[in-house]
């Protein structure tokens, strides 16, 4: 028991800290969208992944080596797939916000990523109480969707911005949510290579970092290209560089990459349907702290009393499908 809820402290902490990441990106001083989000993906998709890797698996070289070519080739098909959700989820939160972006991509993240494991890996699961709590669970979480969607709606309406931006955004951020569940699969088909990391010494709670990397440095090639594509199209190259930019960038990318790097470890001390169960936790930790943010830092302030109303709605309802999924790990 003690193993599960520390399983769900780490679980939950990454979702905070990955609620979090977008927020130094709000201070970005006389930088494009595209100029920070390539400095950020290089932080957090290839600098903190493999430091991670050089200091907590051991002979990660020979690891790669000995798994073979086909879980190395699975793990970076879906981080590529992951990657063009990722650039799509920075693009939802420079149309809709914050707030709002996380709601709608988070909640659709995790009830893809929570299904399709649990429907493949562990199909006998599906019809036990485990299961249908679990379901219940996204369930409410696209109910909580439906509700951010009006939220979002509403605002657009009250702050009289051109019509079609919302829905625009909207779209981008549905497509965000439906390719961005990829790392998740990526961690749970990618057993092969953390069994392998685990035999030559790593901890099985850091384990996983290694089908991590794999994945999410094949992500950050669709994430640079499209920047430096942004960046070449537009001539928005960043006139100067900047220690505080440099420095918000990083925490960006220390945040998303450890917050993800917490998931793995909760997720292990979930048992074996850790990644369906601690998928959608993760989640929805992480769209409760990002409205937090959102609300916060002004996002909503002119957006009228219905559309807040709104808002404070679908985070109720994801605060709900936050302790069903977690009655779900006690079933």
């Amino acid at each position: 028991m003690n193993w599960i809820w520390l399983g769900l402290l780490l679980i939950i902490s990454g979702g905070a800290m990955q609620g979090s990441f977008a927020l130094p990106q709000k201070r970005l001083r006389d930088w494009s969208w595209e100029a920070g989000w390539l400095f950020y993906s290089i932080a957090g998709m290839v600098l903190f992944p493999w430091l991670s890797v050089v200091l907590f698996i051991p002979n990660a070289g020979e690891v790669y080596a000995r798994v073979g070519a086909a879980p190395l080739a699975l793990a970076a098909v879906f981080g590529a797939g992951w990657g063009i959700g990722s650039v799509l989820f920075g693009l939802g939160i420079a149309w809709v916000g914050m707030a709002l972006a996380f709601a709608v991509i988070i909640s659709l993240t995790a009830a893809v990523g929570a299904l399709v494991p649990l429907a493949i890996l562990h199909s006998d699961q599906v019809m036990t109480s485990r299961g249908a709590l679990l379901l219940l669970g996204l369930l409410i979480v696209i109910a909580g969707v439906a509700l951010s969607s009006k939220a979002g709606a509403l605002r657009e309406s009250a702050e009289q911005r051109p019509k079609g931006n919302f829905l625009r955004g909207l779209i981008i951020c549905i497509a965000s949510g439906l390719t961005s569940p990829m790392m998740n699969f990526a961690v749970a088909f990618g057993d092969p290579l953390v069994k392998e990391a685990e035999k030559a010494g790593a901890n099985p709670a850091t384990s996983s970092i290694a089908v991590f990397a794999i994945a999410i440095s094949s992500g950050f090639f669709i994430n640079a290209g499209y920047c430096l594509w942004l960046l070449a199209r537009k001539q928005s190259w960043p006139k100067r560089i900047g220690a505080g930019n440099i420095l918000r960038t990083l925490a960006m990318g220390f945040l998303w990459f450890y917050g993800m790097y917490f998931y793995g470890m909760g997720a292990a001390r979930l048992g074996p349907l850790g990644t369906s169960i601690g998928w959608p936790l993760f989640m929805t930790t992480m769209v409760l702290v990002a409205n937090f943010w959102g609300i916060l830092t002004g996002e909503w302030k002119n957006a009228g009393s219905r559309a807040r109303g709104y808002l404070t709605a679908a985070c109720a309802v994801m605060i709900l499908a936050l302790i069903v999924i977690s009655l779900g790990t006690r079933a």
